[in-house]
């Protein structure tokens, strides 16, 4: 199944086909894709250059796997334990150069996971990004120390059967795509006056 953006104004592909289903093929990953997943994340931009993101990969049969799985909310242990990767998401909380607290550590940690995803797409693969995880549990199971911080967890791999899917969640991956207006999300002159878009 693919889900296209019904967007206003002209977009890339690679955003207009990206979604977060919860139907995943056990299918493996080729690792020259998976490769190319973290080179992309490897090139996002971040303050100073820091480059504060770390990923722990877990492919499905393996003990990082479990562990990162075990992490996760019930609910999305249900859908995500059929993905044949997850991938940890973690921000280093301080600056290397100096010390003191990088307060957009996680924003661009969220910028490479952006990186990935798109090359997620490019690659032929889907993604679901999750909060619904333990970032104490995570960083218990993998010890990560504590300069660094778990903020969420990545399920990627190939489309799979949405018929497989509990109701619930089949109904949400039946559903069309939603989003708000521009004018809601971009203002001019001060917040909350509506923008042309």
């Amino acid at each position: 199944m693919k889900k296209i953006t019904p967007n206003k104004y002209p977009i890339n592909d690679l955003v207009k086909k990206r979604w977060s289903p919860r139907a995943f093929s056990e299918k493996q990953i080729e690792e020259e894709k998976l490769a190319s997943l973290f080179e992309a994340a490897r090139w996002a931009p971040s303050a100073f250059n820091e480059q504060p993101w770390r990923f722990i990969i877990g492919q499905k049969g393996s003990e990082t796997y479990d562990k990162i799985l075990q992490s996760l909310v019930e609910w999305n242990q249900q859908w995500a334990g059929k993905s044949p990767v997850l991938v940890l998401n973690i921000a280093s909380k301080n600056f290397s150069h100096n010390s003191k607290t990088n307060a957009t550590a996680q924003y661009d940690l969220g910028q490479a996971v952006a990186f990935m995803i798109i090359e997620a797409v490019n690659q032929g693969l889907v993604s679901h990004e999750m909060s619904g995880f333990d970032a104490e549990e995570a960083a218990r199971l993998l010890q990560i120390p504590e300069d660094f911080q778990a903020v969420s967890v990545t399920a990627f791999g190939y489309y799979g059967d949405a018929s497989l899917l509990p109701e619930d969640m089949l109904q949400s991956e039946m559903e069309d795509r939603k989003r708000k207006n521009l004018n809601e999300i971009v203002f001019t002159g001060r917040f909350g006056e509506a923008s042309d878009y």
